[in-house]
């Protein structure tokens, strides 16, 4: 049965956003193009570097006769706290090279001496902006010396080198802290201030080839004590910046760079202990693993590296948190395997943006958790066998990628990876024969990625092209269930204009999937497409069709993401478009929540940066976003106010608040006609304490009140970040929720009698929850080469369904109860199944289903133990545990659960793993 549809006006009909959409695409075109002769201030700071002429040692000491014939350089000026002041100390750096390496040495003058040093030990990494002195109270703040180098001087690419007093180092490429190249740094501390030495062997670089080279160099040194920010190339706070406006570094010529590989080669023991049942015949209590393989890097020219391995281990070392996802949708958890996280900034495609902005995501085609997946028919096993033995995750049989630049000036990345056929065993019941059913075919991943910068960098353009195959070896279970061959073509680019205070950016990208008949239908009423809503207007144009079709063999789709900006300049504004056609389907190498919309947001900024009596800096932005499906339901509307201040004496705070009314909802129903959505109104506050204080603390209330329901959610997160020694960091992050919600998604039961709802009843729910976790992490640095990580959290979560309930008509917020509004409602002697009788004696049928009302429990953490025993070699000694629990309660009971989570069974992991590096 069809519904009639209330046709809504489409978002592109909406002169508002019509303007905003067309102001996106033509904006760029209508304005002056700036002069591209030079994108530096006139004329760029230089540093120079002279060749080496004796022996360096690095020690941290740069006290060699050869640093004499490097020529200081040391203007520098605050950043913060007073913009474009003079440096409160010195900072002087010379640069020395040779055939194989780049030589830095750097002396960081303080009258207060080393008592006014800030030098926490920490491990490799830490201290990175964004991972540390960015103010936040999980943050180490520290002293720290950097450098940044753009060596192919494209005005893009930011390698960043950095060290503390206490000789920890860190290192990023393009904000991929992943990348970990073999280099050595040292510092040593005086009565004058520190002093620090680095060698960056040329091989661990890709800069263009010739004898004459001139890179882009930024330089920053941090003084904790004072929270000062003192940059060599200067710009102001509220400018542009990044690798565009980089300084110099001149003075070296070099020979053509060797051909150079590097292997490491690992081996890796694991011991499992885990509970297991009675009678199972495929575990037991314990197993044991031995592994080898080994990486390659080789470098094919100066400038492109090929990555492979051979019998990978892809194990992840930390645990995924826990969570009770209620849901329709994935969970989404980070990338934390090394082979994927390392060099990952190549294939970065459809980046996106936005000053403020939620229910948003960008464009991405590309999401690495794809590769060695945990396989996809392990539910169709457990749900068949009383007994199974199902991989964990998809074997990676081997993976390759080459990464780099041409001497033309693309940068590419190609990646491709072989997961083998994974097979599940079971039994149908105890004592019968076992069985075995493919879980995950043959398959192989391959990402194509490659861009452009024209116009000195001030402009990028790059395409991107995924594929994914799977082998089905002929078993219909699998082909009637997963889909045989993916592909996805896109387009980005990123202009810039008027010393890029002003830029466009965007991505498109096209998908097209096939399998069988059952795999394809599956894929379009799946949670992303849901095609099958009956009030759906449809469109069968042949290419991008709409139309709910069981017997279609494939699928296509596209999407956009495109956004004008002004991201400098006390006042700053924003206007963007993102689309995501019905059709549009990644989920096989990407992570895509839901398609079949078109995404509207708009937002200004006005910023203080000179600090006040009042404020060190201060930033107010207000703003809303409107979202419409493709036959024109608006399912989202928001408006928004985000304030944050820094304050005098560095504690720091944010409040925003959204309102966002009552809208129809394609989703509610899952499948379903639309429904309406109870709007809210929601707050949000975040104080955090000075981070360079012992004890650092944050407190975030989050809070919302339904419009049209009396529904409330409350969230407090209070956090503490403790620093009882140099070399300790422990921080504790408890969060509190409690919510409710009117209408929770339970079951949709057929009914003929249901003429509304196309034949079916949509059984909703209040939804009382509680939940409770304490994230803890604590870092314990022996040295900077040895450092021991422990991750632990305990999390229990209840969910009380109760007054069950549909709505009374699609596109209404009013809703009947079960026996109270409408027909009568039982349950069984236990409370663990219901019986709805919709119109009590009527034509309607009664049915059954199950309270789904749950308490779960879980207990996760990791300890890792890793020694660099040399340059680019590692030992790491691990142990991961997880138990976890479930009951039928619904209830939050604090002491009943966590008496019962510690006596939950435990599966405990432990992994020695060593490799060492072999290069020059």
């Amino acid at each position: 049965m069809t519904l009639p549809v209330r046709r809504s006006r489409s978002l592109l009909a909406s002169p508002f956003v019509a303007r905003s959409f067309v102001l996106a695409l033509a904006l760029p075109f209508a304005v002056r193009a700036q002069n591209v002769a030079s994108v530096h201030p006139t004329p760029p700071v230089v540093a120079n570097a002279a060749r080496r002429t004796g022996p360096i040692v690095i020690d941290g000491i740069p006290d060699e006769a050869a640093w004499s014939a490097a020529q200081p350089t040391s203007d520098f000026h605050q950043q913060q706290p007073t913009d474009g002041a003079a440096p409160s100390v010195t900072t002087e750096v010379r640069f020395l090279y040779d055939d194989a390496a780049l030589y830095i040495s750097a002396r960081m003058s303080d009258p207060s001496g080393p008592h006014g040093l800030h030098a926490p030990l920490a491990r490799r990494d830490q201290l990175l902006d964004g991972n540390g002195n960015n103010g936040s109270f999980n943050s180490l703040t520290t002293d720290k010396f950097y450098v940044s180098l753009d060596p192919y001087h494209n005005h893009l690419d930011v390698a960043l080198f950095e060290i503390n007093p206490a000789g920890v180092r860190g290192d990023s490429f393009n904000g991929d802290d992943g990348w970990d190249p073999v280099w050595q740094a040292a510092a040593h501390v005086d009565s004058a201030g520190w002093t620090a030495e680095m060698r960056i062997p040329f091989s661990q670089l890709r800069f263009r080839s010739g004898e004459d080279q001139t890179w882009g160099l930024q330089m920053w040194r941090y003084v904790d004590r004072l929270n000062e920010q003192d940059m060599w190339a200067y710009r102001k706070l509220d400018e542009a910046h990044g690798p565009a406006f980089f300084g110099h570094l001149a003075g070296m010529k070099l020979p053509p760079q060797p051909r150079a590989a590097e292997v490491v080669p690992y081996v890796v023991t694991k011991g499992l202990f885990q509970p297991a049942a009675a009678g199972d015949p495929f575990h037991s209590s314990s197993d044991s693993k031995l592994n080898a393989g080994a990486d390659v890097k080789y470098l094919i020219t100066p400038n492109l590296t090929l990555n492979a391995t051979l019998n990978p281990d892809f194990g992840q070392v930390e645990v995924d948190p826990a969570s009770l996802n209620l849901s329709a949708y994935e969970t989404f958890y980070d990338e934390k395997r090394p082979f994927f996280v390392t060099d990952q900034s190549p294939f970065y495609f459809g980046g996106a943006s936005c000053m403020f902005c939620s229910n948003f995501s960008s464009l991405d085609v590309f999401y690495t958790r794809r590769i060695g997946r945990p396989p996809q028919l392990a539910g169709y096993v457990g749900n068949a066998g009383a007994y199974a033995d199902v991989p964990d995750n998809a074997t990676i049989l081997g993976a390759a990628k080459v990464t780099g630049r041409t001497a033309s000036g693309y940068t590419i990345g190609i990646l491709d990876a072989v997961t083998n056929k994974e097979t599940a065993r079971y039994v149908a019941a105890p004592g019968d024969p076992v069985q075995e059913q493919m879980v995950e075919p043959l398959t192989n991943y391959f990402v194509g990625r490659v861009s452009k910068e024209l116009r000195q960098g001030a402009t990028t353009i790059g395409g991107i092209v995924t594929s994914t195959l799977r082998s089905m070896g002929g078993d219909t279970v699998v082909a009637n269930r997963l889909r045989s061959r993916a592909t996805t073509l896109g387009m980005d680019w990123e202009h810039g204009w008027h010393n890029r205070d002003y830029v466009w950016m965007g991505s498109v990208a096209l998908s097209d999937v096939e399998g069988s008949s059952s795999s394809i239908a599956l894929t379009q009423q799946s949670v992303t497409h849901y095609y099958q809503r009956p009030d759906r207007t449809v469109t069968s144009d042949g290419l991008f069709s709409t139309r709910y079709d069981p017997a279609a063999t494939s699928m296509r789709g596209y999407g956009l993401y495109t956004r004008v900006a002004r991201q400098s300049g006390d006042w700053q504004w924003e206007v963007m478009e993102n689309i995501r056609s019905p059709g549009f389907e990644v989920n096989d190498l990407a992570y895509l929540g839901d398609a079949d919309y078109l995404y509207t947001n708009a937002n200004i900024l006005r910023q203080w940066t000179r600090p006040t009596r009042w404020y060190r800096s201060m930033g107010v932005t207000a703003g809303g976003q409107v979202r419409f499906t493709y036959d024109g339901t608006r399912d989202d509307e928001q408006e928004d106010v985000f304030y944050q201040w820094s304050f005098p004496n560095y504690w720091r705070l944010r409040v925003f608040g959204i309102y966002r009314p009552s809208s129809e909802d394609a989703r509610l129903a899952r499948g379903g006609p639309v429904l309406m959505r109870n709007g809210y109104r929601f707050g949000h506050f975040q104080v955090s304490t000075d981070a360079r204080k012992p004890a650092v603390f944050d407190l975030t209330f989050e809070g919302s009140t339904g419009t049209d329901d009396p529904t409330a959610d409350f969230t407090i997160a209070p956090g503490v970040a403790i620093k009882p020694a140099s070399n300790v960091f422990v921080q504790l992050s408890p969060t509190w929720n409690s919510g409710t919600t009117s209408a929770q998604y339970v079951t949709a039961v057929a009914d003929p009698t249901a003429t509304a709802f196309a034949g079916h009843r949509y059984v909703f729910a209040w939804l009382d929850s509680r939940t409770l976790s304490l994230d803890t992490r604590v870092n314990w640095t022996f040295t900077p080469n040895l450092t021991l990580q422990v991750y632990a959290q305990p999390y229990i979560s209840a969910a009380a369904f109760s007054r069950f309930r549909e709505f009374a008509a699609p596109r209404t917020l009013t809703k009947r109860d079960y026996g109270t509004d409408v027909g009568t409602i039982t349950y069984d002697a236990a409370g663990n199944a219901y019986t709805v009788d919709p119109d009590g004696a009527g034509p309607a049928a009664a049915f059954t289903f199950a309270n789904p009302s749950q308490t779960y429990r879980a207990l996760r953490g990791t300890a890792v133990l890793r020694w660099e025993y040399r340059p680019g070699s590692t030992i790491f000694f691990a142990w991961t545990q997880q138990r976890s629990g479930a009951s039928t309660a619904g209830d939050f009971d604090l002491a009943r659960d966590r008496t019962a989570m510690l006596a939950d069974p435990a599966n405990n992991v432990f992994v020695v793993k060593m490799n060492w590096w072999v290069g020059r």
